[in-house]
């Protein structure tokens, strides 16, 4: 009795031994490409004005994955990068309960991963890049992130 409770109890905190999540940040090139926040070393990932995305943001912890993704020109996840401040008050912001992270460039995909492709993949047709076109701040689950490192490769 005692070892299938301990089996239980192992099991239910699985997520707090690995709490890591897996986020997907969209960015226009042309305002803040991949290649900026690579010379930056690390940006504040400020101005996120969607009640949603800033709860994402709100979410966020310390060493979580995401995927940096260029929106409007190339469309296409071009990096990892990685949370190294969790959620406090943007410096952007007059009004309201808006947050910011700060994030840091990890590594670049050898290969970007276009949006048709990740259309194209029925490990990530339930992706929320997809589904919620217009959240610029997203999670991914780890097997979707899993997916488009795979594509990336």
């Amino acid at each position: 009795m005692y070892h299938n409770n301990l089996q239980i109890a192992i099991f239910n905190l699985a997520p707090l031994i690995d709490p890591m999540n897996h986020w997907l940040v969209k960015q226009e090139p042309t305002a803040y490409s991949w290649d900026n926040f690579v010379a930056d070393g690390k940006t504040a990932w400020t101005g996120v004005r969607n009640y949603q995305a800033r709860n994402n943001l709100k979410a966020m912890r310390k060493n979580d994955r995401v995927l940096y993704y260029h929106s409007v020109e190339g469309k296409a996840v071009v990096g990892i990068a990685k949370v190294i401040t969790e959620a406090y008050p943007d410096p952007t912001a007059t009004e309201g309960d808006w947050v910011c992270v700060d994030l840091a460039p990890v590594k670049p995909l050898k290969t970007p991963v276009t949006l048709d492709q990740i259309k194209a993949s029925k490990p990530l047709d339930s992706i929320a890049l997809t589904k919620q076109s217009r959240l610029s701040v997203m999670p991914v689950t780890p097997r979707e992130f899993d997916e488009i490192l795979k594509l990336g490769s």
